[in-house]
């Protein structure tokens, strides 16, 4: 049987048409596009994400500082960002801290180190703001969160282009993301999930860069390993050349390792995108003509994105606890000292401290089952079944009427997530029925953030856990609105009928935000219009 070969035409021609790296410079000079649209096409590459960047950024910092509150669990996070300003560790505070605090009195913070169980990014991201406007300043402790929140939304409108090519679901994508109660609230809020939610969407971003620069390094090396006839030498195409270093790849290690220095669930989200990634490779070599795809990305791909993602994780996760190691008087430092273990002398007793530090945080929250009146089960989320109250108090007068309501609840636009739900079984048939690998990288963002918490059903859980996987929910309900935009080749009459129902649904999405919109910015209101906008009997 003869053995495959392939020219550096034939790469050239699979390097544009399979891999959809096509240079636009180059497509405009080979294709006939005008430059002008070339031009026009790359402004809207940045010009998207940053406008719906400003729109999402209007609504998350527009009265930012309202309410002047530690609401629900920026009582211990925005305290422990305080404490680190200050010590570089968690450290105790006293009964009436929370008053004290709210006033600009810290004189609640104590000498004795608290122990806490989520590790230190997160509190550092919420400490900056607290340097920069002053640690009594409720903007100041909420202004990291907005910051990443914009530009999450921005992230998720410049992977919608980069996965569906489409000007339109970018916009889209950005436009629902911005808008979302769930992300906005989050967002205004001076707790932990926005932190993990935007690194794990840039880990997301930096893979798809990898993707592209991945294919684009395959076909040069293909087309460098010539006969003196030009055709690719029989031997090359066994199991492909060596790649490199991936840097987008290293790049997503750190953003993975600052994800899980937020929140440990993101662990779930380095196995599914390590995985990922690997299999992107597989379908490269496949799709490039070499003979032994499957078993040439296991050797070739497969060790090193191990190296730039698993390695630089852990390595960046570690760096993010210096300040716990370089302190005297951290939540168990010395155990070890105190414990001490001929077996382990020869690890460093500051990294023995730390590994009993993190089982103690294991044994926490696998027995965490506290009830809670706004615990959910995951089954719930999806549907906005039961989010969580983050602030309610009924300030007299102050809307107009006697009886007011001012409050926070973390629940979102019910349009976006009840046709983000739909969207996700229509992704998955696409998956399983095309094999589009668009759909199996959104499906993967959603499982990994998603699927775990079932592992636990006696734990307490709150449905803003979903914001982990929110932006992969967008971009799946982005992959469904194109199919209801329908392809670039469609009759213009199809495209017409397409892009006016994806307008519509967009519309009808603003118009309910808009109207739940006091319900995620604490804005003062009458009690009964504030009853009217709770949909559901759930969400009281």
């Amino acid at each position: 049987m003869a053995t495959p070969t392939r020219t550096r035409a034939q790469v050239r021609s699979w390097n544009s048409s399979r891999a959809l790296i096509v240079d636009p410079a180059r497509a405009a000079s080979e294709g006939g596009v005008e430059p002008r649209a070339v031009s026009r096409d790359r402004l809207l590459v940045w010009l998207i994400p940053a406008v719906v960047g400003l729109i999402a950024g209007l609504l998350r910092f527009w009265q930012l500082d309202r309410p002047h509150a530690l609401v629900f669990d920026e009582t211990y996070y925005v305290k422990d960002a305080y404490s680190y300003l200050l010590s570089g560790v968690e450290r105790s505070w006293s009964q009436n801290a929370n008053d004290l605090f709210v006033n600009g009195d810290m004189s609640g913070l104590l000498a004795s180190p608290e122990y806490v169980v989520h590790p230190p990014v997160g509190k550092w991201m919420i400490a900056v703001g607290m340097a920069l406007f002053g640690p009594g300043s409720s903007f100041g402790w909420r202004f990291s969160a907005a910051a990443v929140g914009t530009l999450s939304v921005m992230l998720t409108a410049w992977a919608a282009r980069r996965l569906f090519r489409s000007h339109i679901l970018a916009a889209a994508a950005g436009v629902l993301l911005a808008i979302d109660g769930h992300h906005l609230v989050m967002s205004r809020t001076g707790i932990l999930d926005i932190f993990l939610s935007f690194w794990l969407l840039a880990a997301f971003c930096a893979l798809l860069l990898d993707r592209d620069d991945g294919r684009r390094r395959l076909a040069a090396r293909l087309g460098r390993l010539t006969g003196a006839d030009g055709r690719i030498r029989p031997t090359a195409l066994v199991t492909g050349p060596w790649l490199g270093v991936r840097w987008w790849r290293i790049a997503a290690g750190v953003c993975l390792g600052l994800a899980v220095g937020v929140k440990w669930s993101g662990l779930a989200f380095v196995v599914a995108f390590g995985l990922m990634t690997v299999l992107w490779d597989v379908g490269a070599r496949r799709q490039a003509g070499v003979r032994a795809w499957f078993s040439g990305a296991l050797l070739r791909d497969a060790p090193l994105a191990a190296a730039s993602i698993l390695v630089t994780a852990m390595a960046v996760y570690l760096a993010s606890w210096t300040g716990w190691l370089l302190s005297d008087d951290g939540f168990y430092r010395h155990w070890a000292e105190a414990n001490p273990d001929p077996a382990w002398n020869w690890v460093p007793a500051s990294l023995r401290s730390l590994a009993h530090y993190h089982q103690e945080a294991y044994s926490f929250h696998n027995s965490l089952s506290t009830p809670h009146p706004y615990a959910s089960s995951p089954w719930s989320w999806l549907l906005q079944g039961r989010p969580v109250s983050f602030y309610y108090t009924e300030p007299p007068g102050v809307c107009g009427v006697e009886h007011c309501s001012s409050a926070v609840l973390s629940v979102g636009n019910p349009l976006i997530w009840w046709a983000g739900t739909v969207s996700l079984l229509v992704v998955l048939l696409l998956w399983i029925g095309r094999r589009d690998w668009r759909a199996g990288a959104v499906l993967a963002g959603v499982a990994a953030g998603y699927l775990p918490w079932f592992m636990y059903p006696d734990r307490t859980m709150f449905a803003f856990y979903a914001l982990s996987f929110e932006p992969f929910l967008i971009l799946a309900l982005a992959m469904g609105l194109g199919l209801v935009l329908g392809r670039p080749t469609d009759p213009p009459g199809r495209r017409q009928a397409g892009l006016l129902a994806v307008g519509v649904f967009v519309l009808a999405a603003l118009v309910v935000s808009a109207y739940l919109m006091p319900l995620w910015t604490a804005e003062p209101i009458p009690y009964l219009e504030w009853r009217l906008r709770l949909w559901m009997p759930s969400w009281t």
